[in-house]
């Protein structure tokens, strides 16, 4: 079995981005099955966009959805989509305006946390608060859209 957690933003590009980065996973590259797909008739091409234009990896992409996969899960070679754990990030109209009712939860290595915290934060997560209750201790934050997610 293999799943998938679906993320709304504004920013779908972005946001897969802030996740691939903050927890090693690799951005999925749906060129060639968007390519086959317009060659085909089969989608408009006001539904892609052109990520990364100004380098060498200059590859297309959908306008309103972007996924991030773990980079040891096996993956279609076809569509570039991901056969395990990933993410699949979807754009949305309206802001995000209340707590998550699901969230991930980062578990680094042991003695590590702070400078996890320190790194996310660098690549655009901000503290919401930290925690240190009977039962542990963890730091929530959100990411770079405002989507909590705690640190443990």
């Amino acid at each position: 079995m293999h799943w998938k957690l679906v993320l709304d933003a504004a920013d779908p590009h972005a946001q897969a981005a802030f996740w691939a980065a903050a927890l090693g996973y690799l951005e999925e590259d749906h060129d060639a099955h968007i390519r086959r797909l317009l060659d085909l008739g089969a989608a408009p091409s006001e539904a892609t966009l052109t990520l990364h234009e100004d380098t060498d990896h200059a590859r297309l992409g959908w306008r309103d959805l972007a996924a991030v996969r773990h980079p040891d899960d096996p993956h279609d070679p076809v569509t570039g989509g991901g056969l395990g754990r990933r993410l699949l990030i979807q754009r949305v109209p309206e802001p995000k305006t209340t707590k998550n009712r699901l969230h991930l939860d980062l578990h680094p290595a042991p003695d590590t946390r702070d400078a996890e915290v320190r790194r996310l934060e660098a690549l655009g997560a901000d503290v919401l608060r930290r925690v240190d209750e009977p039962s542990g201790s963890w730091v929530v934050m959100t990411d770079p859209e405002g989507n909590e997610f705690c640190v443990h």
